[in-house]
């Protein structure tokens, strides 16, 4: 059943060292010794997250298949290292490497940090050859098109360790899309174009399921909530939550909270039973639902469950995947909206919202707990919880169906505090100042097609991102520093031209 990831302890990495039997027992002894240290200090390191479990050395094709096949037969693997600590012919690595269903990371390190210069001989030499043993296998990978991350530098630096944490992350995050069920209640938005897509598709290439649901399902459920379920829940609101008066037991509006807590405890028996790690809804097909459902989801969100709103599938998928990756990270994952901009010369930064449905994990302060009218969808006022996000750095990042590909769209920002207080916007929020700058990354993002929902993390930032996508083969499109205005309708179109011709059969 899926359910979200709130810990990798469950998962593991495999270490695979290669070698050959052309120097001696004496040689391959050192090299297991050695890559079992090496080993031992990625493991831990505390950027590390996952268990990495050291395989014995190989050295020949059948050794290597079968490392391989029993990697792909265990659902604790997430993800495969490889190291050439010898010189590892490649020839001897091309049947398993075609066979590997799991990502690959490819460690271009050595034993030592600094060159013994006064007592270097030939022996040492022999040991320790991976400059250019992993030059060759690097050779295999690129003639064979196995997609992998390059991670280059002693084990011992910190950047090193956190580059492999990081795609330890992102399998994560590709493991749980793996096994992900998806509930739609209800379709999408009448009208809308981008949260369409190719569900069979998005099977096909992210592994996740998603079906649709009536949202009367979900009501009857709701409806079945006991008052001992609803009263438990409603404590945790009024110890967890700044909740405003009209709200709390005996006001005038205490049975909208009670409405609101009925509605989380349905929907996540109804996620629980039926194994789903993300859903979305659209407050055009409401059912029987009392109100728009805004509290539930928010902390459904908090919790790893992804989320898309106006039945937005796609981002529901993203927001999980998110989630995964920032496991044990401060900060969070949500659903968010490119929403109205402040164009102030020399302060252009973006206010991102959505009607209701915004994450507290980007916050750490105590959210409100409060009522407001919705002005659509022809319910009764929805509870939600009100805050401001965190400043700090983050990545937004879209999911968009271009008919022949999947592309992810990626903008690094930094979360800064609102210029003024916003006492009236009765939503979680957040305003941020997207790299490069306002214009190029609003006209990057127009250009690449992106759409308007997003994922905002504040856990994990692009390289994540970008590792995900390696390991899924979609294109991902970024926008950071580094971006150009001049040079964005040049990368659409090269991109374009890759992804298609990559993706004939």
């Amino acid at each position: 059943m899926t359910t979200p990831i709130t810990s990798y302890d469950d998962f593991e990495v495999w270490f695979f060292t290669g070698s050959q039997h052309l120097y001696g027992e004496e040689t391959l002894r050192q090299v297991a010794e050695q890559s079992q240290s090496l080993v031992a200090t990625l493991d831990a390191a505390s950027d590390v997250p996952v268990k990495i479990v050291w395989k014995p050395v190989l050295t020949g094709a059948d050794q290597i298949r079968r490392a391989v096949l029993d990697a792909n037969a265990d659902d604790r693997v997430i993800g495969v290292i490889t190291w050439m600590h010898t010189f590892s012919p490649a020839k001897m690595w091309i049947a398993g490497l075609q066979l590997l269903a799991k990502p690959l990371l490819h460690l271009h390190t050595q034993a030592n940090v600094e060159l013994p210069y006064g007592e270097i001989d030939f022996d040492f030499m022999n040991l320790n050859q991976a400059a250019h043993g992993d030059r060759e296998f690097g050779y295999a990978l690129t003639r064979l098109g196995i997609r992998r991350k390059s991670v280059v530098g002693h084990v011992s630096n910190p950047r090193v360790q956190a580059r492999v944490g990081t795609w330890m992350r992102a399998a994560a995050g590709r493991h749980a899309l793996s096994v992900l069920k998806v509930a739609r209640f209800g379709d999408n938005m009448r009208q809308v174009a981008v949260t369409e897509g190719d569900k069979t598709e998005a099977q096909a290439k992210l592994g996740v399921e998603v079906n649709t649901w009536g949202v009367n399902e979900l009501a009857q459920r709701v409806e079945a909530a006991t008052d001992a379920e609803i009263d438990a829940l409603v404590d945790e609101y009024l110890s967890s939550y700044d909740v405003v008066d009209e709200l709390k037991p005996g006001a005038g509006r205490h049975q909208s909270l009670r409405d609101a807590a009925a509605i989380e405890v349905g929907l996540r028996g109804f996620l629980t039973d039926g194994g789903f790690g993300a859903f979305t809804d659209t407050f055009e097909d409401l059912g029987a639902l009392k109100q728009l459902p805004g509290v539930a989801v928010q902390r459904l969100m908090a919790e790893g469950y992804g989320f898309g709103a106006e039945g937005d599938w796609k981002t529901a998928v993203l927001v999980h995947a998110a989630a995964a990756m920032g496991v044990g990270l401060p900060g969070g994952a949500s659903l968010m909206e490119d929403y109205t901009y402040d164009l102030v010369d020399g302060h252009e930064t973006i206010l991102g919202a959505h009607m209701l449905e915004v994450s507290p994990s980007l916050t750490s302060a105590k959210p409100s707990l409060e009522i407001h009218p919705l002005g659509i969808g022809g319910k009764d006022d929805p509870v939600r919880l009100v805050f401001t996000a965190d400043p700090g750095p983050a990545v937004v990042v879209a999911l968009a169906d271009l008919r022949d590909r999947f592309r992810l769209t990626a903008n690094v920002v930094d979360v800064v505090e609102p210029r003024a207080p916003l006492p009236h916007l009765p939503v979680g929020r957040a305003v941020w100042r997207p790299r490069p700058d306002f214009e190029t990354s609003a006209t990057a993002w127009l250009t690449a097609g992106a759409a308007h929902h997003t994922v905002m993390s504040t856990a994990v930032g692009l390289e994540a991102f970008e590792d995900l996508a390696r390991m899924l083969g979609v294109e991902l499109f970024a926008i950071d520093e580094h971006t150009r205005a001049r040079d964005v309708e040049n990368v659409t179109r090269w991109n374009q031209a890759y992804w298609r011709l990559e993706g004939r059969p």
